[in-house]
């Protein structure tokens, strides 16, 4: 039986992730000074992996359509409106621009419609703040319209734009809808960076792969002669497929350029690519050690996500679910900046429905 949180309040300010994943928004959280007292999450080996890295926060390993929020403020022992920070990035695989051709063709997606499960969730605890993160391609649809109106309607100044994660400590390239929202205090996004993080800040000073005694770090490659051949052709630092011999390119490159990334080395001063699900796969994208002639370890791609190094993935899950799982979460280092400017905005009236 789960033990209820303690009705104390607690010292810190408190916080909810919603689709935790493996935990990168718990862990900006965190890192920003927020206590999680409880996560949601469906996927049985996410859970497991953010349970080791978070064990003490209260985790609904269920889908979150089952859960109220009568459940959640019971479970905690809080009262409506007393939870400092809501969070999530409802699945958004129906958004992307992969999926939709880059906006040219509409995606039918039973999980685009998770958003407003959030949204009912943020209706049904009214918490201080709130924190949504999602793919550009979300921005123009009318979900999001109306998940913003609901929450300018529950008495939220709210805020979204599209962000680059590089702007914000985060060593990769990579864009994401960011909506923050708050009936306490006003609202505002972190200021850039003024010094940015290239791949060689992340992981630069990584031992070999394959004797670390990182076993995230050491998990081997299985590459074809062919492939590895290829790989050993791509020139050091940024170097592309296009300087390889004709004899080593892949049929479906020889007579059309294709995604020019794929079989790319990363650079080493320079951010990484978006890390994806696929980033151990170098026929993904440009996910070639920078020197090295291998792909990034996962240890390394945890890094370029900004993850700390002890973060925990065990290494029996094999590479490709612990890459969906990486390329899936959220930077922790992006979350952390947001949720500090969240916690620090000036205080206002605070506003529910029953006081606008």
């Amino acid at each position: 039986m789960a033990t209820k949180v303690s009705k104390n309040k607690p010292s810190k300010p408190t916080a909810i992730d919603c689709f935790a994943g493996c935990g990168g928004m718990s862990q900006g959280f965190k890192q920003a000074g927020f206590k999680v007292v409880g996560a949601i999450e469906i996927d049985a080996d996410a859970v497991g992996v953010y349970k080791l890295n978070h064990p003490t926060v209260h985790m609904w390993s269920q889908d979150i359509r089952t859960l109220t929020a009568e459940a959640i403020l019971m479970q905690l022992g809080i009262e409506v409106g007393e939870l400092d920070l809501l969070g999530g990035c409802p699945p958004c695989q129906g958004f992307s621009t992969l999926r939709t051709y880059n906006g040219a063709r509409r995606v039918r997606d039973s999980q685009n419609d998770l958003i407003f499960e959030f949204q009912r969730l943020v209706l049904g605890l009214l918490p201080k703040r709130v924190m949504m993160e999602n793919v550009p391609g979300l921005f123009d649809n009318a979900r999001f319209k109306k998940f913003r109106a609901a929450l300018n309607a529950a008495g939220y100044e709210v805020k979204a734009d599209v962000l680059n994660v590089e702007e914000y400590g985060v060593p990769q390239r990579r864009r994401r809808l960011v909506l923050l929202a708050s009936r306490v205090s006003s609202v505002a996004f972190a200021k850039p960076s003024k010094k940015g993080r290239t791949v060689r800040d992340a992981i630069g000073m990584m031992p070999s792969a394959g004797t670390s005694g990182d076993s995230l770090h050491d998990l081997p490659e299985k590459r074809s002669r062919r492939v590895a051949a290829r790989i050993r052709q791509v020139p050091a630092d940024g170097g592309s497929r296009a300087s390889l011999p004709r004899h080593l390119r892949l049929e479906c490159h020889k007579n059309s350029d294709g995604f020019k990334d794929v079989y790319g080395r990363m650079a080493w001063d320079e951010p990484a690519p978006t890390i994806t699900t696929g980033c151990f796969n170098p026929s993904k994208g440009r996910f070639l050690h920078p020197k090295e002639d291998r792909g990034i370890t996962m240890r390394e791609a945890a890094l370029l996500q900004s993850f700390p190094k002890s973060y925990k993935f065990p290494a029996t899950l094999g590479k490709a679910k612990i890459a969906t799982m990486i390329g899936n979460a959220l930077p922790p280092r992006f979350i952390k900046r947001h949720a500090q400017q969240l916690l620090s905005g000036q205080r206002i009236q605070c506003m529910t429905p029953r006081n606008r």
